[in-house]
């Protein structure tokens, strides 16, 4: 099999990349190449999206997979790339409603803006604008990307849990019993992506593993991370906020916190994307690979998300 993946050389693109050599195929990265370097055995294409497909406009493979944040790019793409499946990973921010359980078929997606330029606030209205102007050419395998977890996240809002309840001692956990949480590892989301490729699949999926309490992820995290006698210690949301604590990414943070508004951005219906042969690993693995990426990046490093050794001591002193 013959793959094109439009990126190749970050998180995501790159372990489908990754995932297609394994399997023996022939793997070509298009991308500019600044941000990263394709996996070993995958060739580079070298590819600038806002100038052009270049030399793979009116090529032929056997499956594309695109990561695109661009209605242009991703327009551009599958009207001039010829191949049998064609994968577009989208995300669950495409949807309106937050606040409420829900899934593809009951969820309705944000407003399709293909003009709006790409910001954070727009992110999900890009993405629904990409899924249409593909479903106008064809039909596509459309992922609906939850949290992507896992080696190669930069983001710091799963790794932060692992590498800070491996250090011991108080831990500060947001005191929320009654919100979810659920994830995807990148490589079962890019052995998936593979699958379906070989299999045909398509049609539109909340691509995300089952959805368990926060309490009891994080609780799986120290598990198999943290050493004897680490004490997980629960704040209450009024006092976070009270302390400036954002939820979710940032500066001064707590990952994987959510505000009520957004309280069911992680509860999806996973069954779908399971019946159709999405495979998630126990968390606890996934756990122990992360904290061994978060080291090789250095644990102290500055962090983009999650809570410093000082406003760690500040909440703990504030519950006593």
């Amino acid at each position: 099999m013959r793959i094109l993946v439009l990126g190749g050389t970050v998180f995501l693109g790159r372990a489908v990349a990754a995932e297609g050599v394994r399997r023996g195929y022939e793997v070509v990265c298009a991308a500019r190449g600044e941000s990263g370097v394709v996996p070993d055995g995958a060739v580079h294409v070298p590819v600038d999206r806002n100038v052009g497909l270049g030399a793979l406009a009116g090529e032929v493979f056997d499956a594309v997979v695109d990561v695109a944040r661009s209605v242009t790019w991703v327009r551009d793409a599958v009207r001039s790339i010829r191949s049998r499946h064609w994968t577009f990973v989208s995300t669950c921010s495409v949807y309106a409603d937050h606040a409420t359980p829900g899934s593809v078929e009951t969820l309705p997606p944000l407003e399709d803006d293909p003009d709006a330029p790409m910001t954070p606030e727009r992110y999900g209205s890009v993405k629904v604008a990409s899924e249409n102007a593909i479903k106008e050419v064809r039909d596509a395998f459309i992922v609906r990307a939850g949290l992507i977890t896992g080696p190669g996240d930069t983001s710091d809002r799963f790794g932060y849990w692992p590498n800070r309840l491996a250090k011991g001692g108080r831990v500060v956990v947001p005191d929320v019993p009654d919100q979810p949480a659920q994830h995807v590892d990148v490589r079962d989301l890019a052995a998936w992506i593979v699958d379906s490729a070989e299999n045909g699949t398509t049609g539109t999926f909340d691509a995300i593993g089952p959805s368990n309490p926060l309490s009891l992820l994080l609780g799986e995290i120290a598990g198999a991370t943290a050493p004897p006698g680490t004490e997980l210690v629960r704040i209450p949301e009024k006092v976070l906020e009270e302390h400036g604590i954002a939820p979710w990414a940032g500066p001064r943070s707590l990952p994987l916190w959510l505000p009520g508004s957004h309280r069911s951005l992680m509860f999806r219906d996973a069954g779908p994307a399971l019946a159709a042969g999405l495979k998630p690993r126990p968390t606890a693995e996934t756990a122990l690979d992360s904290l061994e990426y978060e080291r090789g990046l250095g644990s102290d490093r500055q962090r983009r998300a999650g809570l410093t050794a000082d406003v760690e001591a500040e909440l703990l002193t504030a519950v006593g």
